[in-house]
């Protein structure tokens, strides 16, 4: 974790110790559970947290903001977002029965006292949220079909309300793919260390008022 810290002055020292025991325990849960993969594990800073907590680059929230992260998996990005954001909100939600199991064991070591962890799919839920974030899951279009009713107007942050997606590929297919652009795109690589495993992944903002736009996703016929 120490070659993070220059990155992100940002982040508190309190947060960062928080940051520090959760990988802990990610690792110890890896053991027994494929959180990560085994090869990547030795990574687990580099490759799935530092990404995660570049959200504080672009994000501010309002006390009080209301975030759902949908396929939360180990709980990334929303275990990490909740560290980063002690007076918002978090709604993890995975329909994975053992990793929410992991998910609820960290937080409650952890006491976060910010988080809900929801073994559901996204689909099934109604109440709304600021932002819905994602990482690492499902077609743009299916994500977006699958959760837009999630999405609330209200509170001003730094960024519209919508959704915050960690995404990778070309942005030029994505937006031909799904029929929308997002409103706001920040590249990943030139924050860490310019490393060309982050090339083209990026944070993007779909706003809520651009979801309705999404094209559908083709599902298999019933």
């Amino acid at each position: 974790m120490q070659d993070l810290i220059p990155l992100f002055p940002e982040v508190e020292e309190a947060q960062w110790a928080k940051l520090i025991e959760m990988a802990a325990l990610h690792r110890e849960w890896n053991e027994k559970i494929n959180l990560v993969s085994r090869k990547d594990i030795e990574h687990l800073e580099r490759h799935h947290y530092a990404p995660c907590i570049a959200a504080v680059k672009c994000l501010k929230l309002m006390v009080g903001a209301r975030v759902i992260d949908v396929g939360t998996g180990g709980g990334f990005p929303g275990l990490i977002l909740a560290v980063l954001y002690p007076k918002a909100d978090f709604t993890l939600v995975d329909s994975v029965g053992k990793k929410v199991m992991v998910v609820e064991d960290i937080v409650k070591r952890l006491k976060l006292k910010n988080v809900q962890v929801l073994n559901a799919r996204a689909e099934t839920l109604t109440h709304e949220h600021d932002f819905i974030t994602g990482r690492a899951v499902s077609d743009l279009r299916l994500f977006v079909h699958q959760t837009k009713q999630l999405i609330r107007h209200g509170l001003k942050h730094s960024l519209p309300n919508g959704i915050l997606y960690w995404q990778g590929g070309d942005p030029a297919e994505e937006k031909a793919k799904a029929g929308i652009a997002p409103h706001f795109s920040f590249e990943l690589r030139p924050l860490l260390w310019n490393d060309e495993k982050f090339e083209g992944k990026r944070i993007v903002l779909y706003r809520a008022q651009d979801l309705p736009r999404c094209k559908k996703p083709d599902l298999p016929a019933a």
